[in-house]
């Protein structure tokens, strides 16, 4: 499992293609992290990589968004729902479960990560490419 960008989540609009690509260096500090099996305490490790994500999702989320109301994408409630769930999903980690079961946890996020970022560019994202593409 790998968590490596693809020329088939560009979305041809330069600036949200690079914000794309960082989501994708976030996500494979966390598959580097999961790989270590090291038996070391990374506690203080994972803690700042779910902040970073939670960090660069919001300001990422957010230009999204305010592009979607400027040009009044039609989907806008529902791509902005969506977000919501992700940034939910990530506060709702439980601090205490990370430091007691790490590698199941940074496996888990790194599922969900994964999962999440590259169905929600490639089925979410999309529905809005063209429609964007041609204003910006």
């Amino acid at each position: 499992m790998s968590f490596k960008w693809k020329d088939e989540y560009s979305m041809g609009i330069a600036k949200i293609d690079q914000q794309h690509k960082r989501l994708f260096e976030i996500g494979s500090q966390i598959y580097e992290l999961a790989r270590l099996k090291d038996d070391v305490d990374h506690f203080d490790e994972i803690v700042a990589i779910i902040g970073e994500l939670k960090d660069y999702t919001k300001y990422h989320f957010q230009f999204e968004e305010e592009l979607m109301d400027l040009y009044q994408y039609p989907q806008v409630k529902l791509h902005k729902l969506e977000h919501f769930s992700f940034i939910k999903k990530l506060n709702d980690l439980d601090l205490d479960r990370i430091d007691e079961d790490q590698e199941r946890v940074i496996m888990d996020l790194l599922d969900f990560v994964i999962s999440w970022v590259t169905n929600h560019i490639i089925k979410s994202d999309f529905l809005y490419k063209d429609f964007l593409k041609g204003k910006i």
